[in-house]
């Protein structure tokens, strides 16, 4: 699972424009997008000044193991014009593993995504494509993950 955002649209002509050909992009890197939710608004955290986010969540199809499917998202997010400066900034796009099976601890990479399950902007999305999923650590349906989220609690569907 796949979470993609945006607080800018760069080269594109809007955030919508931009996250629709991140997921396009997936299938450059072999990825399949077996489903995929709407697009969330929310406001940028931690500084709601910054400009304002816009999340979905792709269940993706793949062979690759975790740590390669982690160097996929980052090439795309590097075709996108991500550059990494501070923590939290506005950029063009950001690309996270979610969860890919049960649980991966390996080469720096901690999966499932040590705080998604505390943010509406993805949970709320996953909710949507797949509200029974059960987090794979506190065995949580997204659905009830939604509905408790603490983090983002302004996001909504489009």
């Amino acid at each position: 699972m796949v979470a993609l955002g945006c607080s800018l649209p760069g080269s594109y002509p809007s955030r919508e424009a931009l996250l629709e050909a991140a997921l396009a992009a997936l299938a450059d890197e072999g990825l399949t997008a077996a489903a995929r939710s709407s697009w969330w608004t929310s406001a940028a955290w931690p500084d709601p000044t910054a400009p304002a986010y816009l999340n979905g969540v792709a269940l993706v199809e793949t062979a690759l193991v975790a740590v390669d499917l982690l160097a996929a998202l980052h090439r795309i997010e590097a075709r996108f014009g991500r550059v990494r400066a501070e923590a939290n900034a506005p950029r063009t796009l950001d690309l996270d593993l979610i969860a890919h099976g049960r649980t991966v601890t390996e080469a720096g990479l901690i999966v499932p995504h040590p705080r998604a399950h505390e943010r509406l902007f993805v949970m709320g999305p996953l909710a949507e494509i797949a509200p029974d999923w059960r987090h794979p650590v506190n065995d949580r349906t997204a659905a009830d993950l939604a509905a408790t989220a603490t983090v983002g609690r302004d996001a909504r569907s489009q």
